[in-house]
């Protein structure tokens, strides 16, 4: 069984009948009175993050999770299916366990969190920043960037995001899945 200071960013952790994965952490040893680990967990099923303070020393146990490389193939009534590119198995995923399934495309590759003992799918990781294209937005006005304003754009995928007044139908951007916000444009 580990410990507080075992405590590492990445980690996934049994807490509270439920699987979390630390996303930062930090050990406090104040002058006075006993040292702490204050961490930010992530709830892998439900993805809620919450902070929790843990005392020095204090039991936690430690899951086995891996990363396994996966293709998106199609999204039907049973979910989002994949394939894993070493063995070209396929599987279906809730949609709810992607954080932007809208920026998901055909063909993309992905990192699928997968719980080692029950070989449970807990979590499905879009690349940081993907491509696509515009397919609709509204003309912007000639001239009108002073300011930063921004429209909506609908996206190959049928994703709907904010873009700048520049952008136009057919460009090619770039995305932040974690924002789900635009970045900058692309060449093609």
């Amino acid at each position: 069984m580990a410990t507080t200071s075992d405590i590492k960013n990445g980690i996934c952790i049994e807490f509270n009948n439920d699987l979390y994965i630390v996303t930062e952490f930090l050990h406090v040893k104040p002058g006075k009175g006993p040292a702490f680990v204050r961490t930010k967990l992530k709830n892998v099923r439900s993805g809620k993050n919450i902070d929790h303070t843990f005392s020095a020393g204090h039991k936690i146990t430690i899951t086995q999770i891996e990363r396994r490389s996966y293709q998106y193939l199609y999204k039907d009534d049973m979910g989002l299916h994949f394939m894993n590119n070493e063995t070209f198995e396929q599987i279906p995923i809730q949609e709810h366990m992607v954080d932007n399934p809208g920026l998901l495309k055909e063909g993309d590759s992905v990192e699928l969190l997968v719980h080692v003992d029950t070989e449970e799918v807990l979590l499905c990781d879009l690349k940081d920043f993907v491509e696509l294209e515009v397919t609709y937005t509204e003309p912007g006005l000639k001239g009108d960037t002073a300011t930063n304003a921004s429209k909506p754009a609908t996206l190959e995928t049928g994703a709907e995001i904010q873009v700048p007044l520049f952008v136009n139908n057919g460009d090619l951007i770039k995305i932040d899945t974690r924002k789900n916000a635009y970045v900058e444009r692309v060449k093609k």
